[in-house]
């Protein structure tokens, strides 16, 4: 019953929130958009002359490549490899019942994501190539170890307690050398594969506008439309989508119960994309609309 709640929970949210993109795009972009697009039709002057305000004083400077784009791009790549194989280990412990089987569940995350290292690399480097970016072996590395050397940091860290205090739950020295190998020679690899077909796909990028040569300075905006505060309270939609699921979820490894719901754990996660998905565009939609073209 309270998987049934949550679910409904996070849908009418889902409805809320394409609701509100969707007056946003319709009513707000729409008769703008078309106006930008005809650049023919309006002269320079009357263009510098005219009634633009909040995010359209910034169509200029919205394409701008941001500071620091080898870790941007390696994030977004890292983030579109974590989402595809969230979707995949769920969808196949909801058909397979692979978590019936001792340490089937983490073999099977295990393999899937080394198997999808093309994903990161593909995304990543495209999106690298498109913000201008020449360093794609340093972006290629920082995208393949990002995950894998926070999950490692952290497992050695648990390691050292579970030493310390002698428990049964230390990792042994072979199955971390197993892991590392993986991310070595399994994953950097096909990491490179995706990045070298994501740099080549699509030919050359163009912007759909010019980009001015010399940025827009940014007004001072109130505190709470800051692109710090605006992420951290766009992080509490997608938040209270799952946090109902991730109980039960963290209940099981505590508690020492047996996880079984994938089909609801599938779910979650399609609403959880969604809800992100309409959160960033509001978010990105207030950044702009306050003259932040940082978005």
């Amino acid at each position: 019953m309270v998987h049934w709640f949550s679910i409904f929970n996070s849908f009418m949210m889902v409805i809320f929130l394409v609701a509100l993109v969707s007056m946003i795009l319709l009513r707000t972009l729409r008769k703008d958009y078309a106006r930008y697009n005809k650049e023919d039709a309006l002269e320079d002057l009357e263009r510098e002359l005219g009634d633009d305000y909040g995010w359209k004083q910034v169509h200029g400077d919205v394409f701008r490549p941001p500071v620091g784009a080898i870790y941007f791009a390696s994030l977004v790549g890292t983030g579109m490899h974590i989402a595809l194989v969230s979707v995949m280990v769920t969808a196949l412990a909801f058909v397979g019942k692979i978590y019936t089987e001792r340490g089937g569940l983490l073999s099977t995350v295990i393999f899937v994501y080394a198997f999808l290292s093309p994903v990161n690399g593909f995304f990543g480097g495209r999106l690298y190539s498109r913000l201008g970016g020449k360093q794609w072996i340093k972006q290629l590395f920082i995208g393949s170890l990002l995950l894998p050397s926070l999950l490692s940091a952290l497992a050695c860290g648990v390691n050292v307690l579970a030493t310390f205090y002698q428990t049964s739950r230390v990792i042994p020295f072979l199955s971390m050398l197993a892991v590392v190998s993986i991310v070595f020679f399994v994953v950097v690899p096909l990491n490179l594969v995706g990045t070298v077909i994501g740099r080549n796909v699509g030919g050359p990028h163009s912007n759909p506008c010019r980009v001015n040569a010399v940025p827009r300075p940014i007004p001072e905006a109130k505190w709470f439309t800051r692109p710090l505060v605006i992420s951290l309270l766009g992080g509490i939609l997608p938040f209270g989508s799952i946090f109902i699921e991730m109980y039960f979820i963290f209940t099981s490894f505590w508690a020492y119960k047996i996880y079984f719901v994938f089909g609801f754990t599938l779910l979650v996660i399609l609403i959880l994309i969604a809800v992100t998905s309409c959160v960033s565009i509001v978010c990105s939609y207030f950044l702009l609309n306050g003259e932040d073209y940082r978005w």
